[in-house]
């Protein structure tokens, strides 16, 4: 059972969080021996199943209340959460009362999956539920349980767009029990913040809350432990503690836990103010990018594009230490010589125009490769921000100093309480237990799936795969199936739209570019007839609903025209497709030219592709081949996850021995 903390702070005097860091090397021990024994209990779905049947006989008492009759059963479970802590008994009476009030106010009672998804990760798991099982509304039973023992919660997502919608679709069922709910999205103030951070339940993007949490470290600096803001209080320092905006990591649920948790934690959060302008750093970075146009592929450096990584031959660094002789103080040291024209080189080589980033108003804008999404008033560091607008010959911005950081592995292992929700985890079970010591419990899906899987198609080519393509789709279209195309890149996108306009196919075009339409643009994609060209995950989280003329023609068609560095993105774009029970199917459609694969795999696999072998044969060992390519990259950002972890881990070790005071 979950307990709740002794007189919980209604302020943000405590800031309480775990403190990894602080442990000794037996707590540590202790903890995860107690978490391992505790994990196949955790994980079995047999030991949820045992509060169904209570929770439907509360469920048929309740019915049978009046309003006013509810609000005092509200009014004496509160009372009683917030005295014991939750104990089953009350457990199972707030599940019962949630899904009775949002029968009341949403027309909608959570289903057993459902139940069985807010059980499980209400005792800190990761419930995987398939694609279009209402997770929004499952999210419910653990947030409001949790908010009722006065515990501050957290629900936690990808985008702005997806908060807002949750927390307004969500939000009678909240008001209905009592509680308070509140949406943080990107361009509020900090006051306004702190009002929200406030309430109950607050909706909040993974990005702004990490944010938020940084930007209080930067005004508590050394400072974080709760004696030091009491004495602080006692003090009468009343302006430290009034610039503060959270209340402390308690109880976190989170949506697409995959994405948030794995795929967008190789990238460290970083909070930046500028630096002093100084012309003469421009004029080095238009050095750096003019040494590193001199230098030659293959004779001077290698490039990895699969791994994306870049490294200098010995006749590499003796080259660039002799371009840069002489050219002023900025370019003494070997170090940092080789680091400057090094990042130069990753901005030419490894960062691609309408995939990694968008120009926009003469601006460079980082798309998120995870979502598609345009990431406004992000920079990367260390100059490779201003490098690449020199390369685009886009005005250049001023450089900005670090002032905080962490990675996201690290921030939500502070919460007390950790649970989350996703369509795709079961490839990713080891590294969730791993890092963040949650179990992944599979949760069954409401109806049975009625989805068509209609194989994987090669081509040896590019040309000829987006010929296929756009085939493929003039043919469904024609029948008036609706139809979604995944594509990997901005450009792919925009290279297929050019396809089908050529071929006078009328079709909706979803990436970076369009971003503020994109609930609409998926919202139709299940209409008669509509083509929709969708980038990566762009409206993920979107229910795809489809017409009764549509399902009768066999409902919705996705095609994935590349496999993803993650084989659980390509799930996730098959899950777009025969939810709940409806009608749909999903085909590949892949070439040997994909990015996927390295230049020496891709020539090796073009030779096997011409050998005379049965062409189903050849098919499926080259789909054999490339996804063994994709799961050596998954191994690979798995690594890169790790190592960002322990190099966080040994920052914050530092930081923490030299800013004592003691």
């Amino acid at each position: 059972m979950y307990k709740r903390p002794q007189r919980l702070p209604q302020s943000v005097l405590e800031r309480p969080q775990l403190n990894l860091h602080k442990q000794g090397r037996m707590e540590r021990w202790s903890h995860r021996l107690a978490a391992f024994l505790s994990r196949p209990f955790r994980s079995s779905l047999s030991s949820y199943k045992r509060f169904l049947r209570p929770i439907h006989r509360e469920s048929i008492r309740l019915e049978s209340l009046t309003e006013a009759e509810i609000d005092s059963y509200i009014a004496e479970l509160r009372s009683e959460l917030f005295k014991q802590g939750i104990t089953n008994r009350l457990l199972v009476r707030s599940f019962a009362l949630v899904r009775e009030v949002a029968g009341r106010t949403l027309g909608m009672k959570h289903f057993d999956s459902q139940l069985l998804g807010g059980l499980a990760m209400f005792h800190g798991n990761i419930a995987e539920m398939h694609t279009g099982e209402g997770k929004t509304l499952t999210a419910t039973l653990s947030a409001a349980t949790a908010a009722f023992a006065g515990v501050p919660v957290h629900v936690v997502t990808v985008n702005d767009y997806l908060t807002a919608r949750d927390a307004e679709e969500m939000a009678p069922v909240y008001e209905r029990l009592g509680l308070s709910v509140g949406v943080i999205v990107h361009g509020l103030s900090p006051q306004e913040r702190r009002e929200i951070y406030a309430k109950d339940v607050v909706y909040c993007t993974n990005k702004e809350l990490v944010f938020d949490y940084l930007k209080d470290s930067i005004v508590l600096e050394d400072k974080q432990h709760k004696l030091h803001l009491h004495a602080e209080r006692l003090k009468g320092n009343q302006q430290i503690l009034e610039g503060l905006m959270l209340r402390g990591l308690h109880f976190a649920i989170v949506d697409e836990a995959d994405s948030v948790l794995l795929d967008e934690a190789r990238t460290p959060l970083i909070i930046s103010g500028p630096e002093i302008e100084q012309e003469e750093q421009r004029e080095v970075y238009q050095q750096a990018m003019d040494i590193a146009q001199e230098l030659e592929a293959e004779t001077h450096y290698l490039v990895n594009q699969r791994e994306r990584r870049i490294e200098y031959t010995e006749d590499g660094e003796a080259r660039v230490l002799q371009l840069t002789d002489g050219l002023g103080p900025f370019w003494v040291g070997r170090v940092r010589c080789l680091e400057l024209v090094f990042q130069a080189l990753t901005a030419l080589h490894l960062f691609i125009r309408d995939k990694h980033y968008l120009i926009k108003d003469d601006k460079v804008m980082i798309v998120d490769e995870h979502t598609g999404r345009v990431m406004e008033d992000r920079t990367w560091e260390r100059g490779l921000h201003q490098l690449i607008e020199i390369k685009e010959r886009c005005e250049l911005s001023n450089p900005r100093e670090t002032l905080a950081r962490i990675s996201f592995q690290n921030f939500f292992r502070f919460y007390h309480h950790l649970g989350g929700m996703t369509g795709t985890a079961k490839e990713v079970m080891p590294e969730l237990w791993q890092v963040y010591g949650l179990p992944v419990v599979n949760i069954p899906t409401n109806k049975p799936s009625r989805r068509k899987k209609l194989g994987v198609s090669i081509s040896p080519t590019e040309h000829e795969k987006w010929q296929k393509v756009a085939e493929g789709v003039r043919h469904l279209h024609s029948q008036g199936r609706p139809v979604l195309v995944g594509t990997h890149s901005v450009a792919a996108s925009e290279h297929l739209s050019e396809r089908l306009l050529k071929l006078g196919i009328e079709h909706q075009l979803l990436n970076a570019k369009q971003d503020q339409s994109e609930a609409d643009i998926v919202a139709r994609a299940g209409e008669p007839g509509c083509v929709t060209i969708a980038t990566n995950m762009a409206g993920r989280g979107t229910d795809i609903k489809l017409s009764v003329d549509v399902e009768a023609s066999g409902g919705l068609h996705v095609i994935l025209t590349e496999l993803h560095e993650a084989s659980r993105i390509d799930r996730q774009l098959e899950g777009r497709c025969a939810r709940q029970g409806d009608q749909g199917s999903f085909e590949v459609i892949l070439s040997l030219e994909d990015t996927i694969l390295s230049e020496a795999f891709s020539d090796l696999l073009k030779r096997f592709f011409a050998w005379p072998v049965p062409s189903a044969l050849r098919t499926r060992l080259l789909s054999i081949l490339m996804r063994r390519a994709q799961k050596q990259l998954e191994a690979d950002h798995a690594r890169m996850r790790a190592e960002l972890l322990k190099q966080d881990e040994r920052q914050r070790e530092i930081l923490s021995f030299t800013s004592s005071k003691i």
